[in-house]
């Protein structure tokens, strides 16, 4: 059996429960043992409930790339039905870092969009760790377009450390894919909704995160640079990661506050990867309020909710001088 992967602000926790799985087989043998054990399973839980309750932004950016938690696969399985994957951008290639195809959600069709990681070697090589290039992107597009179309509401699902920053990448495009990509979403006339579920790494998610609405999972993280490459910058080194993450404020708490999402979608107590069934309920119970909600507007309407709801991003109450 796979050994669960175990974060660092986890070990206590991890600990104690080892503890309490080697004494349960105990139990049967000798009744005596089953007062300590109970109160070791009421620490334990007391425990795990205020480690989460302290989280620093660094943890939750280190359990925001947890290599056990769901990708988009994972979800088109767990929350949507029927789901048939569409490939290749009709340009160049298919990336296997943006997966996205036809599902339903609740007898209800639509356009499933999203980054994907791998796990493992070669999942990692085929998924480019989910870091997409031009072609992912323009994938992404051209299914955005094939939504449209067929009057189909689009879900984009965000989960990568940014876009790909190879010399092949950019000698097809990559900036100008995103650019495109964030023009082409802002004018679809149809119900766009993003969900951050992992990492949001700079215009890599923001490629396909132009949506009515925009939401986030609880531990997820979404900003313009990681952590890791912002101590790099600012501070000409690495170790400051977790410096640069409390300056960022990177979290879904943070974000909710300063406007820049519409709503957090609460995960399983430890995390999304504890109980990727009972994510994946909860998200797809998200998202399909808010596509009710959205399905009241004509395509007009649709398109200036998205477009107000981006340019009054940043905006700050500013007073003439005096005099």
């Amino acid at each position: 059996m796979k050994q669960p992967h175990v974060l660092p602000f986890e070990r206590p926790a991890a600990d104690l429960a080892q503890r309490i799985e080697t004494l349960e087989p105990m139990v049967a043998g000798n009744p005596e043992l089953a007062e300590p054990l109970q109160a070791l399973q009421e620490a334990h839980r007391d425990l795990e409930t205020r480690l989460i309750a302290e989280l620093t932004r660094w943890d939750r950016v280190q359990l925001s790339r947890h290599p056990q938690r769901p990708y988009t696969l994972d979800y088109a399985e767990l929350a949507f039905d029927d789901f048939l994957e569409l490939h290749g951008d009709r340009h160049f290639a298919d990336d296997g870092a943006i997966v996205g195809g036809l599902a339903k959600l609740n007898g209800r069709k639509v356009m499933l969009i999203g980054t994907q990681k791998g796990r493992g070697t070669l999942q990692n090589m085929r998924r480019n760790f989910g870091m997409p290039r031009p072609e992912g992107y323009r994938k992404a597009l051209r299914l955005m377009r094939l939504a449209e179309r067929f009057c189909l509401p689009i879900v984009t699902l965000i989960d990568t450390p940014g876009a790909y920053p190879g010399m092949g990448a950019e000698e097809r495009g990559q900036a100008e894919a995103i650019a495109f990509n964030l023009e082409a979403m802002m004018s679809l006339k149809v119900p766009v909704i993003c969900v951050v579920i992992g990492e949001g790494g700079s215009g890599g998610a923001l490629a396909i995160g132009v949506g009515n609405k925009v939401m986030m999972l609880e531990h997820a993280v979404y900003s313009v640079i990681s952590p890791e490459a912002a101590s790099a910058i600012l501070y000409r080194e690495q170790g400051r990661a977790q410096e640069a993450a409390e300056a960022l404020r990177p979290t879904a708490k943070d974000l909710l506050n300063l406007g820049v999402i519409d709503k957090i979608i609460e995960e399983p107590h430890g995390g999304a990867h504890r109980e990727a069934g009972a994510m994946a309920e909860r998200l797809a119970e998200a998202i399909g309020r808010e596509l009710d909600e959205l399905a009241k507007l004509s395509e007009e309407q649709l398109v200036e909710q998205r477009v107000q709801r981006f340019r009054q991003l940043g905006v700050v109450a500013t007073h003439p001088p005096e005099g």
